[in-house]
Order: structure tokens, then sequence, then C-alpha cells
């Protein structure tokens, strides 16, 4: 049984429907008819049938199908016993005569027919007589009638065909049925008298299998994955009799879903997907996601199996890494366009080949300056970096391809919107980060509980943990990310845009929450929506951010993040929200009666207004293309329109992430 972080609530039930009882709760007619009809000598045999092996021996070795005729015990040996039941060879029939011999002289009949009804399949998805008497007559097996503990004795011959059974299936359960009862006449547990008042019994209506539907089904999967991780077996988590409760609250994995749909338009492209995901930074708990339409995710869902690259949410690692190792807040750096790197093949443009000059590290993060960051990351070195975004829960497999480029402070990786939230939430929690988790504790079939202990990782020193969650929180109120404000409580985020928008992003988080959203194609191609154009960061990633989490943190207390440390920047390059007429700045539509923008479609425009945030990875129609070059080059380098958010575009050293797909360009 798998539940809801509650504890309580039913998310799935996996494997099979099991419940064992003992021996003397199965009324003596039920066992009568069960032995009636599946091996009448039972309690004077030796475990085996020689007749029914020799014939099963024969038929294999001429090449016929391999044949019944085993005992009660022999059943039970080939059920009870792993191994057995996947080998159809003369060696397996062999084993299970020699394991039948051992368990009737050691085990009692009585033992023996317990464990059989226990675990024998009736159909339905029923194992075991208790099972079976709740599926096809809705009571519990001491209350089975003489006609029904007979048909459950019948079932075990064809227990799909039987199952549910209509037409010419349900002549010949009646017929099976007939024959049980007299074969019961026969062995003497019904008087003729008895046997002649029996009549076929009325089953009850199957109930549907338990279906999961939308995001329920990749819950599952998680969960199973993890269980695996963490040294569990299928055969555990099938037959094991497990309890599982997840970290998943099923509140609020509904207004994951509800938020995507409300915000998206009806316009938006059936190959466009969207991924949310949302993390406890104290606990490292995914609390919600959002793995798109199952019609649309045949293969692998987009919160935890799709990678896209991360575009300029991956800046703040690059902060992180700098704040983390000497630098701080007033820390200057190059703003200007183009910044020419050593070992970069082209000068780095930032969007419209802006100018900032030196600037320092709020300005460069408020502004989304590409060249400040590549001037960041050659600064503090990539390799720490690379070791700040890894201790962060992005995995090394994903960074090592990239991390000798001077594009990647700019997002050339590509990650997963759990990843990402994962990653974000080490600067909620000053600067440690709590393995990303979907199981809470599992409890076995004995009882014992085991309560998950997710890693815990000191990635940065709380004061870089505080400075960098300032300088994001000025991405919010003034930067490109206006759209993801909420109105009771401070937000601290970044917006993301790739090359073309082939991926957009927004990354954000509250003390209590770390939420990312991400918007690509299954193609790679351009995020574009009609009527709405081609998307940035802080467009509809950022209202999927804000429509959830204002349903989240509704009734939960108001946080403060920590204070920064002191600088002084009022001679950079940075305006006022007002007065800034800068082309990285996000659109931002009149504002709705509650007093906080809300972007609406506009149907008269193909491409955002002049206003919208810059797509700063849109290559000039005359700057040549590049070809896989070595890690000593620089990939494609943008000239975004949307943010400054897309890094480089390609990226040296590209390949496909885990979900078999090519990274956005």
């Amino acid at each position: 049984m798998i539940y809801y972080r509650d504890g309580k609530t039913v998310l799935a039930r996996q494997g099979v429907d099991r419940k064992n009882v003992e021996l003397t709760k199965v009324p003596e007619h039920v066992r009568d008819a069960v032995i009636a009809a599946e091996n009448r000598s039972f309690y004077e045999d030796g475990g085996v049938s020689l007749k029914g092996t020799a014939r099963a021996v024969w038929s294999t070795v001429s090449g016929q199908q391999l044949q019944g005729g085993s005992t009660i015990t022999q059943q039970l040996v080939r059920n009870y016993y792993s191994g057995l039941s996947q080998e159809r060879s003369i060696t397996r029939k062999f084993k299970e005569i020699l394991i039948s011999m051992k368990v009737d002289q050691s085990k009692s009949k009585d033992w023996v027919l317990e464990q059989y009804l226990n675990t024998i399949y009736f159909g339905r998805g029923a194992n075991g007589v208790q099972s079976a008497a709740r599926a096809y007559f809705g009571k519990d097996v001491e209350k089975l009638s003489v006609a029904e503990g007979a048909y459950l004795a019948a079932v075990i011959q064809q227990p799909s065909r039987f199952a549910d059974p209509k037409g010419s299936d349900l002549a010949a359960a009646q017929q099976r049925w007939q024959s049980v009862i007299t074969a019961m006449r026969q062995t003497r547990s019904l008087t003729a008298g008895e046997a002649a008042a029996q009549r076929f019994p009325v089953l009850k209506t199957p109930k549907k299998p338990f279906e999961l539907k939308g995001q329920a089904q990749y819950m599952l999967e998680q969960v199973t994955s993890e269980l695996n991780r963490r040294g569990y077996t299928d055969e555990d988590i099938n037959g094991g009799g497990l309890r599982i409760v997840t970290t998943f609250d099923k509140k609020l994995m509904a207004a994951a879903e509800q938020a995507v749909e409300d915000v998206l338009p009806e316009s938006t492209p059936k190959k466009v997907r969207t991924g949310l995901a949302a993390v406890a930074p104290s606990t490292g708990e995914v609390i919600a996601f959002y793995g798109g339409r199952p019609s649309q995710s045949a293969y692998y869902d987009s919160a935890f199996s799709a990678k896209v690259m991360a575009g300029s949410t991956f800046k703040p690692y690059t902060l992180a890494a700098a704040l983390n190792n000497g630098f701080d807040l007033s820390t200057r750096v190059d703003g200007n366009s183009p910044l020419r790197v050593a070992s970069a093949a082209e000068p780095i443009p930032n969007d419209s080949d802006r100018s900032y000059g030196r600037i320092n590290l709020v300005s460069a993060t408020q502004n989304s300056v590409n060249t400040a960051f590549v001037d960041l990351g050659q600064k503090v070195g990539l390799d720490k970096v690379a070791a700040t975004a890894e201790a962060a829960g992005i995995p090394e497999s994903q960074l090592q391809q990239h991390e000798n480029a001077a594009s990647f402070p700019l997002g050339v990786a590509s990650v997963s919107a759990v990843q990402n939230a994962s990653g974000f939430s080490t600067f909620a929690n000053k600067g440690v980060h709590m393995e990303a988790h979907v199981v809470k504790s599992v409890t076995n079939g004995a009882g014992e509980k085991t309560v998950i202990q997710p890693v815990a990782t000191k990635v940065i020193d709380e004061q870089a943990a505080a400075d960098t969650t300032y300088a994001m929180q000025q991405v919010v109120k003034y930067g490109t990310g206006t759209a993801a404000r909420l109105y009771d409580r401070p937000v601290a985020g970044k917006t993301g845009t790739t090359d073309d928008s082939a991926s957009v992003w927004f990354n954000g988080f509250t003390p209590q929450l770390a939420v990312a959203v991400d918007m690509f194609r299954d193609d790679n191609a351009t995020v574009k929506i009609p009527g709405y154009g081609t998307q940035f960061g802080g467009q509809l990633p950022a209202q999927i951010w804000r429509a959830f989490m204002t349903e989240a943190m509704a009734g939960e207390p108001v946080e403060e993040f920590p204070e920064p440390s002191e600088y002084g920047y009022s001679s950079d390059y940075s305006v006022p929200d007002q007065d800034r007429d800068a082309p990285d700045q996000e659109y931002t539509p009149p504002a709705n009666p509650d007093g906080w923008p809300t972007p609406e479609p506009d149907p008269t425009f193909s491409e955002p207004p002049a206003t919208d945030e810059p797509d700063t990875d849109r290559r000039d129609a005359d700057q040549p293309e590049l070809t896989d070059p070595p890690v000593t080059e620089l990939p494609d380098q943008p000239s975004a329109e949307s943010d400054g958010d897309t890094g480089t575009g390609r990226d040296t050293g590209r390949g496909s992430d885990s979900a078999g797909r090519s990274p956005a360009n």
C-alpha cells in the first residue's frame, strides 16, 4: 500500500491482493471443496502424484506441453518457493518432486493446506482464499456458503476465464462448479441430499482494477525507482506487504496540475511540455510536481525525467560559488559587451550587445548580465562552480561535459525541474542541501518501520546563502521575474531562457518551499504559443509558479529571508524599476485588482512586446555557426531578447540528456 504524505490517503496499491488467514478460520466445507477439486488423496499421499508426475515428464520428453497432475503440495511448492515456477523443464519437475516430498515429511498436512489456501491465485487479482471471498462474494471466508466455497474451488483451475464468466465461459463455469459439488458428494463431504440442494451462487460484480490516472502513474514510477535505489527489490515491493508513505501532498499535487491548466492558454501546441517541481528545503521532500499530460509523456515525465538546458537559472550556482570563495556582493565584474575570453573562440555578447560597465554582483543578477557571469566564472574558477552545483544536487554526469567551457556559468548544462528546485532549496536552507526524495517511510510486513534519512550536504556557508538569496530577491522585485511576485511575502528567484527559447524557466523560493517551472518542446524548437508569441522565463513559467505558490503558501506563516551582508552599489549601472527601459526588463501588463501583474494574452502580436525580456541566445543572422568544437572553444553565443538568460546556446561536448533527447540549443 502506497500512501500520500499524511500516511492515511491511499495513492496506489501495488502487487497482489493477499490477506493470510489461519486454517481454522476457513470453513470445513471450503477446505473439502478444494481437496475434492484439486487433490482427493491429499491427506493420504506422500506429497506427490506418481501418475501425474509420470504423465508430465513424458509430455515434456515427447515435446508436448508440460502437463499438470500436481498435488496440492506440489502446487504449493511451485508457488511458495521462488525460482521453481520460472523453469519449464524436467529439471524443474524433479526439483518440485524432491521439495514436495521433503515438505510432506517435515510439515503437517494442515500446514501445507493453510499455506496453499493463502497463496493460490483465484482470479480477480486475489491471492489467497480470504481475498477471493471478498472479491467474488463481498464477505469474509468464514461466512462463505457451501455453494460459494465450491465456486472458489472451481475457479482455481481457470482463474482468468472464471473470474467474470459470461456466455460460453459462464456455461463452462457452471459445469465446473457442478463437478466440484459432485466430487464433494463422492468424497462424502456432502450427502446426496445436500449436494442436490446446492444452487449456483450469485457472483459480485468485479471491482475495476486499481487504476492510476494522471500524475499518480508518475508518482508510482518515482516511488518504485527510489525504493529500488534504496535496496528494495521488485519482489519486495510487489509481495512484501510493505506500507509506503510518500512525500507527496495530495492537495498540492492537484494545485500543481491546476496551476498549469489555468495559466497555459488553449492554443498551447501539443508538443510544448511543462514541468513543475516543489521541494521542501529543510527536508528535501518532493512535496508536489506536475509531470505533463499522460498522453503526452509516454516515455518520461516532464518533472523528473526530462532534462533541458538550465539557461540563466544556473547563474545563482555561479554566484553562490563566488560568495563562498572570498567574493562579496560588492565585487565588481566586467559587464561590458562583448567580452573576450582566452578559452573562447568568439567574444561573448550581452543581449542587444548592451554594456553595463563594471557592475556588482547584485546588479549582475538582477539584470542577468551574461558577460558579468562569464567574467565571474573565470575569476572564481569553473571547477568551483561545478563543485557547488554538484553539491546542490545536480549530478556530475550532467555537468562534466560542459564545465570547461567559458559559457558554463550561463546554463548550458541540462537539468530536470526536480533537480533545479532541489538545487535552489539549498539557498533557502542556509546553504545546506537535503537530498531530494519521494519516500518518507517504509513499514515491512512484520511491522518494522524505516524512516528515510536524506543525505545532508553543506554546500556554502550561511552568509553566502543569504547573499545569494538577496540578489535573487532583486530579480523578482525589479528584474525579469516580477510576474512571480507574491502579494504577502518575499520571494527570491531567477528566470531562464535558452537559445531561441528552446527551454524557458522560472525557479523561485520562499523560506518554506522551492519550486521550479520549465517549458520546452519535444523537438527542441522554440517555445512559441499562438497569440502569446515566443516565450521567456518571466512570462508563462513565472505565472505558473505564482499560481501554484499562491495556493501552496495560503495559510502558511510569512517568513523573512536572512539579512544580506552590507555592501554599496549606488554607482552601479542599475536603475529603479519604474525608470528602466532596458530590453531585458520583463513585460508587465496592467495590474489586476489585487495590485499585482497578471500577464494577459494579446492576440494582436506574434512576438513579445519590445519591453519583454530579451532573448540573449538568439544569434545574429550573419554570425557564423559553430560545429562541435573542442572544450577549449566557446559554443554559440546568445544575443537573446529574453532576460539575458540564455547562456550561450550550444555548448562544447554537447550530448543527449537522459530522456534520449538532445539538449535545447
